[in-house]
């Protein structure tokens, strides 16, 4: 019989920041158009980056702690997963993938019965703020999946239960020519130690072995989770790996023209190195993952 399991759509992508402010100067500097700040009703905040592909990074920032440590008592996953990663690895990071799904109740329950749960389920609603400055409401319920050996990296789905039509083409014209994410990049000492979990995560069974790990494929782009070996090969990225499980390392975007993505980055003074058919930007504080940029039409 046919697998009938279809790889989710990559949804987005959290990246905890120190502070919006910092983060917004940073990824504008990378030529990413920022979207207008935004308040979570349980004490964090996010300032977005959008793409054409339907993605987006989510840089998260706590707004008010007091906020936040109430709602972690109260067991809001999202809350106490974010509070854990900023105690063990810093203010400056990337924390979780988020897929996207038609039905979060039942990702909950696979998420139960893979035994990959992370916790209750979250539902809330929250003011959108439009291109336009006009608000309206949108709610979200999302279903958590974690790896008890990696407590540094989860993901969950989320279904949006109310979401207003918005248009966004302002906001996806980023002048470093990004259209979308290709490539999401863990790191793990043993990469397969960690296959059902990602395969549980991407809803895909499927898996593609390479020298340094493997890749499993979302709809639209590719998690490859790979060695400390593999990143200084790929990306000439040095990982320290001081313990085991799953760190989020890295984000590879798609562009039209890569010339043109090294001049805007040149003109503004960002420091990126050729590293085969990709240029690689280092994290600097409010960039908490390293990025990479490769030419696809």
């Amino acid at each position: 019989m046919a697998n009938p399991r279809k790889p989710r759509r990559l949804d987005h992508l959290v990246l905890p920041v120190p502070e919006l402010d910092l983060c917004r100067t940073r990824h504008e500097e990378l030529g990413f158009r920022v979207a207008p700040d935004a308040r979570h009703p349980f004490g964090t905040e996010n300032a977005c980056v959008f793409f054409e592909d339907g993605t987006y990074l989510e840089p998260l920032a706590i707004a008010v702690r007091e906020e936040c440590e109430a709602a972690a008592r109260e067991g809001n996953v999202f809350v106490a997963r974010d509070q854990a990663y900023r105690f063990r690895r810093g203010e400056n990071g990337f924390s979780a993938l988020v897929t996207s799904s038609p039905d979060a109740r039942a990702d909950h329950a696979r998420f139960i019965a893979d035994g990959i749960s992370a916790g209750d389920m979250l539902e809330f609603s929250r003011p959108m703020k439009q291109p336009d400055g006009s608000e309206t409401a949108a709610s979200f319920r999302l279903a958590f999946a974690a790896d008890l050996r990696s407590p540094d990296f989860f993901g969950f789905s989320v279904e949006r239960i109310a979401m207003p039509a918005a248009d966004r083409s302002a906001l996806t014209a980023h002048e470093n020519g990004v259209t979308g994410i290709s490539e999401i990049v863990l790191s793990e000492t043993n990469p397969t130690d960690f296959q059902y979990f990602i395969q549980e995560l991407a809803d895909n069974r499927e898996v593609e072995a390479h020298s340094f790990g493997m890749e499993i494929a979302l709809d639209g782009a590719v998690i490859n989770v790979m060695t400390p070996e593999g990143l200084k090969a790929f990306f000439g990225i040095e990982a320290k790996c001081h313990g085991r499980g799953l760190k989020a390392r890295g984000i590879v975007y798609r562009v039209r023209d890569l010339a043109a993505t090294e001049h805007v980055l040149t003109a503004k003074g960002i420091a990126a190195s050729h590293q085969g058919n990709r240029l690689v930007v280092l994290p600097e504080p409010g960039q908490g993952a390293f990025y990479a940029f490769e030419e696809r039409k």
